[in-house]
């Protein structure tokens, strides 16, 4: 297995660039995830290094190897696709053994990969059967069967899952979680799916418009949103973004003027004044209800019943709907008045440009 590295990678199609200027570093074994909207170039990044798109400019390094030019085969690399990609007139077994026949793999050396490629999948009895005679899920196992034979140096995954119905997502999410811990691979996972991209990531690449946004853990990136984009992105459901004035500011802290009443964030004000536009920020769990002071006193719009908890949609007569959270057996129905309040200190600030502002030396300590 081997590390990627991206330094400066573009893509241009004629005058119009696609990938800006991408770098990053992915190590050794890592679970990355490359995760954002559609259209956002997170699968003509993840086809440049697969070689399946030329590179406009930079460079891509695999195993400290320079592979800019280098074929696709010869590049250590194997990518499970989206529709599986399979042979309709092969068997399984025949599938997985395609790519190692053409490079003149011995026939013993071959049957062994396939076998021991099934028992890892637990497919040994699919092995003769073909495309149409399976599932969804065992056609996508097969496909991935396909990547483990080659012994690659970096295994690439294009939303392999979503065309699996959604119990059978959850199931493979984790089979491929495990997967990768049993090869001790270097594996790349693009999905739209921030469910996906928060339960199996190592680290979570979040990109938008050919550009990287933020790079961290699944739990930095839900907590500390680099920007109101991350923010609003990342998180099911999102982030509450409020439009606020700041009201003052203190070390480690600014107070901030919001639709239904104030707010406080641990964050570095330094060079703000009274009055400077700025977005408030707080998840869901740490808007609740309260009989006594809030932000926000609005009527419930909708309500989301999820067992363990219940989702509301609140509605003020001014601001943003806001979504807070109730317990599991809520008594709140469509149509009641409410009021919100925030837990202490899970307020998030961004400036007028959008960007975080940074926590203080203090509540960064």
């Amino acid at each position: 297995m081997a590390d990627v590295l991206l330094r400066d990678l573009r893509k241009r199609y004629g005058s119009s660039e696609v990938v800006h200027g991408v770098s990053l570093e992915l190590k050794h074994r890592e679970f990355i995830v490359f995760v954002g909207p559609s259209g956002c170039g997170k699968s003509t990044l993840l086809r440049m290094i697969a070689g399946l798109e030329e590179i406009s400019g930079g460079e891509l390094f695999i195993g400290g190897r320079q592979v800019n030019a280098t074929p696709p085969g010869e590049r250590g690399v194997a990518m499970v696709f989206q529709n599986y990609a399979l042979y309709p007139h092969m068997t399984a077994a025949g599938n997985m053994a395609f790519g190692l026949r053409n490079i003149g793999t011995p026939r013993a050396e071959i049957a062994a990969r396939v076998a021991t490629a099934a028992k890892t999948l637990q497919i040994e009895h699919l092995l003769h059967r073909r495309p149409a005679d399976m599932s969804g899920g065992q056609r996508q196992r097969v496909a991935i069967g396909r990547a483990i034979v080659r012994r690659p140096d970096v295994f690439l995954f294009d939303e392999p899952l979503s065309n699996l119905d959604a119990a059978l997502r959850v199931q493979m999410r984790v089979e491929l979680v495990q997967l990768h811990q049993r090869l001790e691979a270097t594996s790349i996972y693009v999905t739209h799916d921030q469910v996906e991209a928060m339960t199996m990531a190592d680290r979570i690449v979040v990109l938008r418009d050919g550009r990287v946004e933020q790079v961290g853990t699944p739990m930095e990136i839900y907590r500390h949103p680099a920007n109101t984009f991350v923010a609003g992105f990342m998180g099911t459901p999102k982030m509450n973004l409020i439009e606020a004035q700041v009201m003052s500011v203190s070390p480690g802290q600014v107070a901030v003027t919001l639709p239904g009443g104030r707010a406080e964030a641990a964050a570095n004000g330094t060079g703000m004044a009274p009055g400077a536009p700025v977005t408030f920020g707080v998840r869901p769990e740490h808007l609740r209800l309260t009989t006594g002071e809030g932000i926000l006193r609005g009527q419930v719009r909708a309500i989301e019943r999820l067992g363990r908890e219940t989702l509301l949609h609140v509605a003020g007569a001014e601001g943003p709907t806001l979504i807070a959270t109730d317990t599991g057996d809520s008594a709140v129905r469509i149509g009641d008045t409410v009021t919100l309040a925030i837990e202490p200190g899970s307020g998030r600030l961004f400036g007028g440009d959008g960007m975080a502002l940074p926590p203080s030396a203090a509540t960064a300590a």
